[in-house]
């Protein structure tokens, strides 16, 4: 770790401490059974999927667990009180053997259809018709032979409000590529894969991610393969609907056996992180460096596992304002030197501290794989389940965290972006404290997360502002929110106005309109860089914004167009008229 993020690490938790309790006893306990989730999806080769999301909008999140074939989809809606009750009226007619499952709305209607994945019998697509699912897959246009596929992320690769998803293959032969499908917005799905620069190749892929991992606006995807033989890839999304890849430059090519990829911002300076199970030597965290590289922080960080890793997922456990991390294993802990599972505690500095037997997790020592975070009971601290193997009940792992700690919830809702609002960035700021979320549908290994982002914020009951930008580059903001509450924003319900904004940044932009160029003054001494799309989304120019201090776009075409200013911590975007 470099003598500068040592340094910037130190500084955070020094201004950390003044501000949030750093004295809350974590402490997690199994309640599956005890709730009425105490099930099993059976004997699943390298594990089955598990979502922890509201299927029926009822804020209140509900648990799916994939199945062994032969076995139907076991979906458990909760009652309202943190109780779950098995679901027999909307449940789709599907008993192969299912690897991820995906509550997703594709067309934008409100409602979440689901999407199932199998390495066995073929992916399906369910339309949720309120009452019933309808299987469409074949007219959607989207692959229906057995493809051998464990993940399927869902992003807006394009920024045109329809949800598209990449499908990770996981082919032994090595003959079945990854695919990227379009949303066409009608119903229907266009394999894009070629055109978009994904390629054909095989590379026996568990799972993706749609993030964004230069702040730019536009959705990445990294990809986790297994097996040394194939690296691991990073697409950067070129903004007109191409991707390069990038993984050797940007230092994420790992070649190891790669089963997840999670995403954070676990050290809260605005550049999202990725984590990466694999088994010995270890896991590998990757720290967003900011400037299009990421350095392999798992050994200094204390989060290597050193075990046979599986799903993992970040959580703040005691809404202390940074995040955690939980990793799931395949070891059932008889070998001493193989842990099972892992509860990482982040110390704030960069560091994590191996917390297991102190904060609970008693018997969690069964064969494990996929996992995710939700809030059974809607108190503000969220829980983790686990999809266990071998005809074991999952895990249910309560949150019984003893704090004062205060946290804020924040639930989506696009109208130019897509309906989940899957994609936004959201920043929020309790007590001079800054922190970040980007929203995924469809992450870790065959895990999907809770669609309510959580934040802590210690002993603070005032959220300063709460700020979202949206795939469309609108951006909202509410200011003083009150903590301890779950808040629904509405995008283009709080429209953030740019120049105010940015004079409290001490950025201004100037003239606007303008007949050719574009000054940007602050007052700052950092240095920005700078990124211009025209009216379709297609990045025309970009570049650094040092001494010259501003863009000439003289050569460009008459019309309106986005600025996007990225910072170290943030981003600032201002439409722009050229006469």
């Amino acid at each position: 770790m470099s003598i500068n993020k040592i340094g910037y690490f130190l500084f955070s938790f020094l201004l950390f401490g003044f501000s949030l309790n750093l004295h809350a006893q974590v402490y997690f306990q199994d309640q599956a059974t005890a709730l009425g989730v105490g099930d099993s999806g059976g004997t699943i080769y390298l594990g089955g999927g598990i979502s922890f999301c509201d299927f029926n909008n009822d804020g209140w999140d509900d648990i799916t667990i994939a199945t062994q074939s032969g076995d139907p989809l076991k979906i458990y809606k909760n009652n309202g009180d943190g109780t779950f009750s098995l679901e027999s009226t909307l449940n789709p007619n599907n008993n192969s053997n299912q690897k991820q499952v995906v509550w997703v709305d594709f067309d934008n209607d409100g409602d979440k259809d689901l999407y199932i994945t199998s390495d066995v019998s073929g992916n399906k697509l369910y339309r949720n018709d309120g009452t019933t699912f309808t299987d469409i897959t074949s007219t959607s246009g989207l692959p229906t032979v057995n493809l051998f596929t464990y993940g399927a992320s869902w992003g807006d690769y394009d920024n045109d409000g329809h949800l598209d998803v990449f499908i990770s293959n996981r082919d032994i032969n090595l003959a079945t590529p990854n695919y990227l499908y379009k949303n066409n917005g009608n119903g229907t799905f266009t394999d894009v894969s070629i055109t978009s620069g994904i390629g054909t190749g095989s590379h026996l892929s568990f799972c993706a991610a749609f993030f964004d991992y230069n702040n730019d606006g536009w959705q990445d995807i990294y990809i986790a393969n297994d097996k040394v033989s194939q690296e691991n890839l990073l697409y950067s999304n070129n903004g007109d609907g191409t991707f390069t890849e990038i993984g050797q430059s940007s230092g994420t090519n790992v070649a190891i056996d790669a089963m997840s990829t999670t995403i954070g911002d676990y050290n809260n300076d605005g550049w999202f992180d990725i984590y990466v199970t694999n088994g010995p030597p270890g896991n590998v965290l990757f720290t967003n460096n900011g400037n299009g590289t990421f350095t392999n922080d798992a050994f200094e960080s204390g989060t290597i596992f050193n075990s046979v890793g599986w799903g993992s997922v970040f959580l703040d456990a005691e809404n202390d304002g940074d995040l955690d991390l939980y990793v799931s294993g395949a070891m059932d802990g008889s070998i001493p030197s193989l842990i099972s599972a892992a509860f990482y505690e982040n110390n704030n500095n960069g560091a994590f501290t191996l917390s297991n037997t102190s904060v609970g997790f008693v018997g969690d020592t069964r064969v494990s794989y996929g996992n995710a975070i939700g809030d059974t009971d809607n108190d503000g601290f969220p829980e983790i389940i686990v999809n266990n193997d071998g005809g074991d009940n999952i895990f249910l792992w309560k949150n019984q965290t003893t704090s004062t700690n205060n946290w804020l919830k924040v639930d989506l809702e696009g109208t130019t972006s897509n309906k989940q609002g899957v994609g936004s960035r959201i920043e929020i700021s309790a007590g001079g404290q800054i922190q970040y979320r980007y929203t995924l549908c469809g992450e870790g290994y065959l895990g999907q997360n809770s669609d309510t982002e959580f934040f802590g914020i210690g002993a603070n009951t005032n959220i300063d502002y709460v700020k979202i930008t949206w795939l469309s580059g609108m951006q909202d903001i509410l200011y003083n929110v009150t903590s301890n509450q779950k808040i629904n924003i509405i995008e283009g319900s709080n429209p953030l106005s740019t120049e105010e904004f940015q004079v409290k940044n001490e950025i201004r932009v100037y003239p606007n309109p303008t007949t050719g160029k574009i000054w940007i003054n602050f007052d700052t001494n950092e240095d920005y860089k700078y990124i211009l799309f025209d009216s379709k989304g297609i990045r025309v120019k970009n570049g650094q914004i040092t001494e010259q201090k501003y863009i000439n776009i003289a050569d460009l075409s008459s019309g309106y167009y986005l600025l996007k200013i990225l910072g170290k911590t943030a981003v600032y975007t201002k439409k722009i008229m050229l006469k």
